[in-house]
């Protein structure tokens, strides 16, 4: 408890004897009408996920990178995943059940934060939706939960929707057909709703997209729609408020749950290509999501150096599976056993509120930036699960998947198991100190008080209690001091910390984590060329692992580490040659942590690599202008091998894949794009179930989009 009079002081140095500064601009920058950004690595732009002060990205000492419109636009990336895969050293993944996964910088899922317009939500909710409805996708790197809350450990995702802005009109849409009869068809329009003279000012902007598809796994039939409706009013000259609302609905019949790999299950493991495009699920599967997100924001300008901004949101969603899940080769690989049907449902919804001022002015002579806030949100999530083994087995070459209620030991109906509804109260405080003409200071403070309430809804018992709660204060920050020795290079040192909330119901204190990070961001030949270079080291301690001494029980002792390199850089060879890439190295591993193999023993998997963490990812794209109306393009991805086991006794090999594009602008506004991903066909695995199982990735594929501007 000593904690929170500690914080409150740090943010009583909020005094008014701080003297006035540089005005504030608030306004966001955004590019509209016939404004194209120039491609390439882009310093000066800002992201909200990085920092509360307002500063570019050359300003942060810390590693931030930005997908933005433009470059979701050249690159082709169909949802907000393939955006993500584009920044360095991210190698995301949607296999079904766990939402959106992540890997970075050697940790994965929770540790690996996903938000939404800056707003922490459940991981379930991120798995990839189209892209239309985004307006850029923000990488912030390590530990940063004094930004984005608990957990953060390495790092955080932000996916930005698409707002109302201040252009009187801007129409644009895309209409694409690609391989397996996928289509998009997508429109987006920004219209002012007021006379230029009244007193207020209307704007509202609304995205829609809707995509279908069959799927390059057989029977694996996809229906989406994303909705956007923004409306931005000026108010006053000095406030403005923002009613943004977005819907989602996705409807997936027999989702693909993986391709069983062949016998024997050590080193790189091998699936029969002729499974490629099999789908072991039952005919009926089904996979349903629908989320109604509402945000109300208030931007208001007290003077030219005080500005808050307040956002109130509510979100539902609903998610169904109904799925048979599992799917293994006997020992001599001439039957697949299938099991684990699954009927789940899981309903949530999230109420919060987040309040942000910040203010200019000087202190002891020196220019500074203060961003201090406050933040409530109530997530309330409900499980309604149902399993049974319904072991089965199929012959690989003719069968058939029969339907859910068929299998043995399935039933109709949902039960509810637990809600469990987690309160969060969290007081931050951010500041930028400019100490000379060279150097500047950032520093960050977040107090967090989190209590987790649990309700069973099934029988009670000593060990399923009917009520249970659980309460955490964890106090998370971060400095950084910046060196800018020449106008076009700087240096950076930084030391943040994270906390992270334990799974479940396990009585244990927050695990904790920590990074030293040190960076570069600097322009070169004569500033054709920009670019980023971190080299950070992690460690994450206090998560729970399994008692070596009693198999029964965990123990809040587990510890991991990492320690990496990433690069970013873009190069204008010539006026019309363009050169992007990033590259990322890690090495990451347990260095405290034991867990039941399969015969149920317990064993140390000290000096391991967790599961799906590749040791490299890289990233390259040559864009060239062989003329004002033709432009071509080339990119590569790579992704080292992974671990698909905590042994490690299990491989999942490397792979690199290659795609190309070629674009023809019929008028200035409307262009034709025909493009070819996974050129050399490769069959690779974009994740590795524990089953283990192969996540196939796809194809090769060929997509032609018409998009039009107006």
């Amino acid at each position: 408890m000593k904690r929170i009079p500690l914080l409150a002081g740090f943010i009583g140095a909020l005094s008014p004897v701080l003297h006035a500064q540089t005005p504030i601009d608030l306004a966001p920058v955004t590019v509209n009408g016939d404004e194209i950004p120039t491609p390439g690595l882009d310093l000066e732009q800002s992201a909200a996920s990085g920092t509360h002060l307002g500063l570019s990205l050359r300003q942060t000492p810390a590693s931030i990178a930005v997908a933005n419109r433009s470059d979701i636009d050249r690159r082709g990336a169909h949802h907000f995943q393939d955006a993500a895969n584009a920044l360095p050293g991210i190698n995301a993944s949607a296999p079904p059940g766990f939402g959106g996964f992540i890997s970075y910088r050697g940790f994965t899922s929770a540790q690996v934060t996903q938000m939404f317009n800056g707003i922490n939500v459940a991981t379930g909710l991120a798995r990839p939706v189209d892209s239309w409805i985004y307006d850029r996708v923000e990488l912030l790197g390590g530990p940063s939960s004094s930004m984005n809350g608990a957990g953060s450990v390495g790092g955080s995702l932000n996916y930005v929707t698409k707002l109302a802005t201040r252009d009187e009109r801007v129409a644009e849409g895309r209409v694409s057909y690609a391989s397996f009869d996928t289509t998009q068809t997508a429109f987006g329009l920004n219209h002012a709703l007021s006379a230029p003279t009244s007193d207020e000012q209307h704007y509202a902007r609304l995205d829609v997209s809707h995509t279908t598809g069959n799927g390059y796994i057989d029977r694996q039939q996809n229906d989406a729609w994303n909705v956007a409706l923004s409306l931005l009013s000026d108010l006053t000259p000095n406030l403005s408020h923002t009613l943004a609302l977005e819907y989602q609905d996705e409807h997936e019949d027999s989702p693909y749950w993986g391709t069983p790999v062949l016998n024997p299950k050590v080193g790189d493991l091998k699936i029969d290509k002729h499974d490629r495009f099999r789908n072991y699920n039952v005919d009926d599967g089904l996979y349903e999501q629908r989320t109604r997100w509402v945000r109300s924001i208030i931007d208001y300008r007290i003077d030219d150096t005080t500005t808050l901004r307040n956002t109130l949101y509510h979100l539902d969603s609903q998610r169904d599976y109904r799925n048979l899940e599992t799917y293994q080769y006997n020992a001599t690989n001439t039957a697949i056993n299938r099991s684990t049907a699954y009927l789940v449902r899981h309903q949530g919804t999230q109420s919060g509120d987040q309040f942000e001022l910040r203010h200019q002015s000087n202190l002891l002579g020196m220019p500074t930036t203060w961003a201090t806030g406050l933040e409530y949100k109530v997530n309330s999530t409900t499980n309604n699960p149902w399993n049974v083994p319904a072991n089965n087995s199929v012959d690989p070459d003719h069968f058939d998947p029969g339907h859910f209620y068929d299998l043995p030991g399935t039933r109709r109906g949902l039960v509810k198991d637990k809600t469990h509804q987690v309160t969060t109260r969290a007081l931050f405080a951010e500041n930028h100190l400019t100490l000379n003409d060279q150097w500047s200071l950032v520093t960050g403070l977040r107090y967090d008080d989190i209590a987790l309430d649990v309700i069973n809804h099934r029988e009670v018992t000593n060990s399923n209690p009917r009520h249970l709660r659980r309460d955490w204060q964890p106090v998370t920050g971060r400095a950084g001091l910046t060196w800018q020795f020449l106008p076009t290079a700087n240096l950076y040192l930084q030391y943040s910390t994270a906390a992270e909330q334990p799974g479940g119901t396990q009585n244990f204190d927050v695990s904790t984590g920590k990074q030293w990070e040190i960076g570069s961001k600097f322009d070169y030949l004569q500033g054709r060329g920009s670019a980023a270079l971190a080299a950070y080291t992690i460690k994450r301690k206090d998560f729970a692992m399994t008692d070596p001494q009693d198999p029964t029980n965990s123990l809040p002792v587990g510890q991991q580490s990492s320690r990496g390199v990433e690069l970013a850089s873009s190069l204008r060879i010539t006026p019309a040659l363009l050169l992007e890439g990033n590259i990322a190295w890690v090495d990451a591993q347990y260095d405290e942590f034991s867990e039941k193999n399969a015969a149920g023993v317990v064993v140390s998997r000290k000096g391991n690599t967790p599961t799906n963490v590749p040791d490299r990812v890289g990233n390259l794209w040559l864009t060239y202008d062989f003329t004002p109306n033709w432009q071509a393009g080339l990119d590569a991805r790579y992704v080292a091998s992974v671990y698909a086991d905590n042994a490690n006794t299990q491989t999942v090999p490397s792979y690199t894949l290659y795609g190309s594009f070629l674009t023809f602008k019929v008028t200035r506004q409307t262009s034709i794009t025909g493009r070819v991903g996974n050129l050399t066909d490769e069959v690779y695995a974009r994740f590795a179930h524990v089953s283990p199982a192969y996540y196939l990735g796809e194809p090769r594929t060929f997509e032609l989009a018409v998009q039009t501007r107006f």
